[in-house]
């Protein structure tokens, strides 16, 4: 007995006092297991103690017992009591007091969310930014830009986003949300790839039903402005089909040649001109020939003609048309009957065999300013209303006539370079000839005042 009572106590304890220590300490070990504090002798004493074994192998089929288990150790050891039989129902009401976490139960189903929120990140990776402002949505393809930048590209379109200093920036990405204190030096898809990245956003991503969250950068004006709520452009063709739709700001030709922008807000419909229109592409105002150029042997022929006219005593203009033959492929002049002028021209179409026969084709009218310079009068604008091509002559007195050019678009004129519809007005020349040729720049004198003519004495004006 000296033996045993020097060694670990709770040894006797689960033999004397029917107390089950592998319950207790073992955590639901087998009945084979021994307490490794026991000595050899103890662990002899309780080996040879079979009628404890029923009872040691019906508790460790049991769970671990909780922490409140433990405290019935030491009472068992003040107050001895004599050994007795436990009733059968006495193990099921000392059995485990409570489960084990449900969160802890399944790691594998922990491993799998994980992994879902790693996949939904990378995929993330892959979406533009959001533009979002007004309850107006837009991705924004090149993130590469600023803030700042992004601010001045979009206050076209809100003009309560035109004053930078008075606008703040902020992202919200899956309920993170990032103030941006330098527009002017922070990328957009750098704050975009910062929030990514942080373990914040993967723990965001477990616990958000949205598995699909846009990275929404949202401008904010700090300071009330002028100005009216905006949506997203569309381009209209009518008054009725813009305010059907559910754009805010709406782009409308109308029937006096301009561009008018309508916006709707909460106060009302606007419209007014359209200062820019940048969703159309630019267009330059010309004329493009669908026929070879006109001889310039048939040119001269018609400045001679009108040189006749040319008297010593008297100038007159004339009129000719140019026509191209379908059949015979090439142009040719015809005069129509007139009266003319120095300065008018009255001509009689009636009689013209060419305008209605569909081998030929009307190319353009020429007519002659005499010894004037080559121009187009208010009463040529009149005349020269249909859509054509139109040539005036002037300085016939001279070796080379001058020419001008122009088109009518449904009476709206565009002046174009001759050599476009003339051929030999521009020509080829030797390379060679370039290189002969020194440019001297002229310096402009310094130091010397202008002299207004006129306004200074003669005396003063000689000595300047």
């Amino acid at each position: 007995m000296s033996d045993q009572s020097s060694n670990f106590p709770f040894g006797t304890f689960g033999q004397e006092e029917g107390l089950d220590v592998a319950a207790i300490f073992g955590g639901g070990a087998p009945a084979s297991d021994v307490n490794p504090f026991e000595t050899p002798v103890a662990q002899q004493a309780e080996s040879s103690t079979p009628e404890s074994q029923p009872q040691v192998t019906e508790n460790a089929a049991q769970p671990p017992q909780t922490a409140p288990a433990l405290q019935a150790a030491p009472a068992a050891v003040s107050e001895p009591q004599t050994p007795q039989t436990a009733p059968a129902s006495a193990p099921a009401q000392t059995v485990v007091h409570a489960a084990p976490p449900a969160e802890m139960d399944n790691p594998i189903a922990a491993a799998f969310t994980q992994k879902a929120a790693e996949n939904t990140q990378k995929g993330l990776l892959e979406k533009p930014p959001v533009f979002f402002h007004k309850n107006v949505k837009e991705p924004i393809e090149d993130a590469s830009m600023t803030f700042e930048e992004l601010r001045i590209r979009k206050s076209e379109d809100f003009t309560d986003l035109e004053e930078g200093k008075y606008v703040s920036w902020s992202v919200d990405y899956c309920g993170i949300r990032k103030d941006i204190k330098d527009p002017k030096g922070t990328t957009i898809i750098s704050v975009k790839e910062t929030i990514e990245r942080s373990r914040e956003f993967l723990d965001a991503l477990k616990k958000s039903k949205d598995k699909n969250p846009a990275c929404l950068v949202k401008p904010k004006v700090v300071m009330k402005t002028k100005g009216t709520a905006a949506s997203y452009k569309g381009n209209f063709q009518t008054v009725e089909e813009a305010r059907a739709s559910d754009k805010v700001i709406c782009v409308i030709p109308s029937s006096d040649g301009r561009f008018y922008e309508l916006r709707k807000t909460d106060a009302g419909e606007f419209i007014a001109p359209a200062s820019k229109v940048v969703d159309f592409q630019q267009v330059r105002a010309g004329f493009t020939p669908a026929l070879p150029l006109i001889p310039l042997d048939l040119i001269g022929s018609i400045a001679s003609f009108f040189r006749s006219f040319m008297e010593e005593n008297a100038e007159y203009e004339a009129l000719a048309l140019i026509y191209w033959s379908v059949e015979a492929e090439c142009f040719f002049a015809y005069v129509p009957k007139q009266t003319v002028r120095k300065d008018h021209i009255e001509a009689d179409l009636r009689d013209c065999p060419y305008d209605d026969d569909p081998r030929y084709i009307r190319y353009a009218d020429i007519h002659s300013h005499n010894s004037m310079e080559a121009f187009f009068s208010h009463v040529d604008d009149r005349d020269e209303r249909g859509t054509g091509l139109y040539l005036v002559m002037g300085k016939l007195d001279r070796f080379f006539p001058d020419i001008k050019a122009r088109i009518s678009c449904g009476g709206s004129f565009v002046d174009i370079d001759p050599g476009e519809v003339i051929e030999g007005l521009k020509r080829d020349y030797p390379q060679d000839w370039v290189k002969n040729v020194s440019r001297e720049q002229k310096h402009p004198l310094r130091g010397f005042p202008v002299r207004p003519s006129g306004f200074l004495p003669s005396a003063l004006e000689e000595r300047l």
